[in-house]
């Protein structure tokens, strides 16, 4: 099944991510790609992740299909202006893609290039409409396209954000704007998420929960500090401080596999997004954890 076709089953999804490298040599890449191919309902391609720049999603994506594996092109709005995002999305549909996520991108003050100059003609919600528009065969200006896309578009939504209303607001502006799919932000409180999805069942679209693998309780720590709408709760940390630091990655697996397998049998979303960040062959053994493989 394709991507879509799964999450329209009703199968509990699960999507993984790869990184592009910063240069050509792409050997680790073409190895994260064949662990994950075959365990994984589609893979996510980011998109000058954290503003560094690296390689494009684009390529990526291609490299992706050629392993024959289901790519989801990342796509910010901090790079491109509209002429060149619907440049890149004509593009990608022509190569075979059919997945795309928006998203607006982190600043570049965040990036290893703090002195470009950030672009931001659209944000996310509009990115959003401009591949309902292209989908539906005319561009942002309103001319007709000779062929139009065939994407299955999705945003991200932060459920752990505080204050949480603008979140929600948004989410309902990218479902008017075409969004079919969600991929949140990393969550660790289950309780908390399941209030967001009592919100979110209202809407006819499917969300992915996201996990970000906690490594040590000085990461939890550090995403509490430093990464807007993270939340890791404070017994999550003294559990990862009691594993002590040769256990703390395993304590971090299994505090993962725990959840998706909460999430799975209470059926409280769709599925789940793991953001293995370098640590790509700890997918499966989360998986087999939680019971999914």
């Amino acid at each position: 099944m394709s991507f879509q076709e799964a999450l329209n089953s009703g199968k509990f999804v699960v999507t993984a991510e790869v990184g592009p490298p910063k240069g050509t040599d792409i050997a680790a890449l073409h190895h994260d790609i064949d662990i994950l191919k075959d365990k994984v309902d589609a893979l996510n391609v980011t998109d000058n992740q954290s503003a560094v720049m690296r390689i494009c999603s684009l390529a990526i994506c291609r490299i992706v299909l050629e392993h024959n594996a289901e790519p989801i092109l990342q796509m910010t709005c901090r790079d491109r202006n509209r002429i060149g995002l619907q440049s890149d999305l004509l593009g990608a549909d022509v190569l075979g893609i059919r997945n795309v996520l928006c998203m607006t991108g982190d600043h570049v003050l965040a990036g290893d290039h703090k002195g470009a100059k950030p672009v931001y003609d659209l944000e996310s919600v509009q990115l959003l409409t401009a591949v309902d528009s292209l989908n539906n065969g005319r561009d942002m200006a309103g001319n007709g396209l000779k062929g139009g896309t065939h994407f299955f578009q999705g945003g991200v939504v932060t459920p752990e954000a505080n204050p949480l209303a603008p979140q929600l607001a948004k989410f309902e502006k990218k479902i008017r704007a075409g969004a079919k799919f969600f991929q949140t932000q990393a969550i660790y409180d289950i309780d908390k998420f399941k209030e967001f999805m009592t919100f979110a069942r209202r809407f006819p679209v499917k969300v992915l929960a996201g996990f970000v693998i906690l490594k040590s309780a000085g990461m939890a720590n550090f995403l509490n500090k430093n990464v807007p709408g993270i939340r890791v709760p404070e017994d999550l940390i003294n559990e990862l401080k009691a594993a002590g630091k040769e256990k703390a990655l395993e304590t971090g697996m299994d505090i993962a596999a725990r959840h998706i397998r909460r999430l799975r049998d209470e059926n409280i979303c769709d599925g789940i997004h793991i953001m293995a960040i370098g640590m790509e062959d700890k997918v499966p053994v989360i998986m087999r954890k939680a019971g999914l493989l």
